[in-house]
């Protein structure tokens, strides 16, 4: 163990101003340590009642997305709340607008009203399509953004209805971790200079951005065919694009085992002799030795129809004990359901008891060797740390705090 004692991030503070999915730019900045103060409307954001699951009246999602931070509720329409804005920004590294672009400008508080009061600070605008093009202003929710990117094909049931199939959601889990770094990339920057900066995200433009090895891809398979070609264990010829060249690979293949499936990853040379010797199947080697690189079989349906009664042989766990025995790259097929119980899983990841967070989560899956791994707080009720917050951060007593109640600005 190290001396370390203080969180990474123990010496930012951010003031947050969002609703609904956004909010995840901060999440994993709170998970490392930093000082996340979430403003919020009197009526607070509905967050809470979005979507499913509900555990005890509140959603997963606010669990995950706002744990870690505080709430404080500001009615910016009254000009006390204002102020007590502009001072949190005084003391504060980064401003996250995660709602419509503008939202604060409306009340004084944009980016050239805020960097008057403190030149250092950054400030990170984020929203479904950005603040330019044609589509900056349609409304939209976290889906939009998988479809829009082309991550998620329209699916039809029995009776002829298209609807939206089980996928993983790409545009509100790639721009916390795009925004999450360029955030502190401009807080490294500014410490350094003394100047903030604006930037602006776009959930959109995150997810494209994620999934760019299809888009990019394609724009390659524009060009002619004789500067774009497929690989050499291909013979140049070109595949289908991306990954769906995949479906038409054998040596890199899904298989089932005996009791659900693995992933047979032999597309090197070295490990298709592996596995062919590991299995006493060296004759297969011998007919289909393949190239040195890259040579997934490509459609040879009698080597899959082989490998298909071989792999069937055995239980999944002894697939993953034979790569390991023979240098052989086999890897279990999960669910989202049973990943839990993967020992791999069990081993590397924590999980975060409801009992103490509200609900069962994934923490931060990178680790600080040799350091404790921070335990965010709880996602907060509607301004949970109102008075805890004017009092700590900005040392206002209970008579000032009080009276911006009786005025209205708390809400």
């Amino acid at each position: 163990m190290t001396n370390q004692t203080l969180p990474p991030l123990s010496s930012l503070r951010v003031i947050e101003s969002s609703i609904l999915g956004p909010a995840a730019i901060t999440t994993a900045l709170g998970d490392l340590g930093a000082d996340i103060i979430k403003v919020e409307s009197p009526s607070g954001d509905y967050i809470r009642e979005m979507t499913w699951p509900i555990v005890e009246g509140v959603s997963l999602m606010h669990y995950h997305l706002n744990r870690g931070k505080k709430s404080i509720t500001l009615d910016l329409k009254n000009e006390a709340a204002r102020e007590i804005y502009r001072e949190l920004v005084r003391g504060a590294d980064v401003v996250i607008e995660a709602s419509k672009p503008g939202a604060l400008a409306r009340y004084g508080l944009g980016y050239e009203d805020l960097r008057q009061i403190n030149p250092k600070i950054v400030f990170c605008t984020v929203s479904g399509y950005g603040m330019s093009g044609p589509y900056k202003d349609m409304p939209s929710h976290g889906i939009a953004y998988d479809t829009w990117s082309g991550v998620v094909k329209p699916a039809y049931d029995d009776e002829g209805f298209c609807y939206i199939p089980e996928h993983v959601g790409i545009g509100i889990n790639a721009a916390p971790l795009f925004g999450g770094l360029a955030v502190l990339a401009g807080v490294i920057r500014a410490r350094e200079t003394g100047q903030g900066c604006f930037m602006e995200l776009a959930q959109s433009d995150a997810a494209a951005a994620f999934d760019w090895y299809r888009s990019e891809s394609h724009m390659a398979y524009a060009r002619p065919e004789d500067v774009v070609t497929g690989n050499k264990s291909d013979n140049y010829v070109r595949r289908p694009v991306a990954t769906a060249g995949m479906k038409e690979g054998v040596r890199y293949q899904l298989y089932e085992s005996a009791d659900g499936h693995v992933l047979f990853m032999a597309s090197e040379q070295a490990f298709w002799k592996n596995f062919c010797a590991g299995v006493g199947r060296t004759d297969l080697f011998d007919k289909w030795p393949g190239s040195k690189y890259a040579d997934h079989a490509r459609g040879n349906r009698e080597l899959q129809a082989i490998l298909r009664d071989i792999f069937r042989s055995r239980k999944t766990q002894e697939w993953i004990d034979f790569g390991v025995e023979f240098n052989t790259p086999i890897a279990p097929v999960n669910t989202p359901a049973n990943i839990v119980d993967d020992p791999q899983f069990k081993d590397r990841l924590r999980i975060m008891p409801h009992d103490k967070h509200g609900a069962d989560m994934l923490g931060f899956p990178v680790k600080f060797v040799g350091e404790q791994e921070v335990d965010p707080s709880r996602a907060p009720t509607v301004g949970e740390h109102t008075d805890a917050v004017l009092q700590q951060v900005l040392g206002y007593d209970a008579a000032q705090i009080a009276a911006l109640r009786e005025k209205g600005a708390l809400g």
